[in-house]
């Protein structure tokens, strides 16, 4: 594929992902909650914390930028910041009872809107977009050497 052809995929996942996100932000607006505080939802435990560092990682944000979203999680309620055992200069973060419970929620209404924006397509055709998009994410990290 030349790299002119290359950009209608490119524009259609971003149009796609821009959609989606706008969808998502639909649903968390009902919680005042933003699509990056529910990333970092999504990464945390009720009993084991998780490193910042590890935790920017996973949602490819800065420490900077993780530690202004723990901030706000934290002025909610729903994480508390806790020491590493094994490093006394770390901190982590867990997911307390409340912010188990809200997550618990947001989730259930996030998977209805999701369901009910991949009603779109047939179920056969779900899974095909899946498969595809697993092997370009997959590439995408190998190529990003970002594992």
């Amino acid at each position: 594929m030349s790299p002119l052809d290359s950009q209608k995929p490119y524009r259609l996942i971003h149009d796609v992902y821009v959609l989606m996100d706008y969808g998502d932000t639909l649903v968390f607006n009902d919680f005042d909650i933003t699509t990056s505080q529910m990333s970092v939802l999504r990464q945390l435990d009720t009993k084991i914390g998780v490193r910042f560092t590890e935790l920017s990682k996973r949602i490819l944000r800065s420490k900077s930028a993780v530690t202004r979203l723990i901030d706000q999680l934290e002025a909610k309620q729903y994480v508390q910041r806790v020491d590493d055992p094994h490093d006394r200069r770390a901190q982590g973060v867990l997911l307390t009872a409340t912010g188990a419970k809200v997550r618990a929620e947001i989730n259930k209404k996030h998977n209805e809107s999701l369901a009910w924006r991949f009603s779109t397509l047939g179920d056969d055709e779900q899974l095909q977009l899946a498969e595809l998009m697993d092997k370009l994410r997959a590439g995408l990290v190998d190529l990003l050497d970002l594992e």
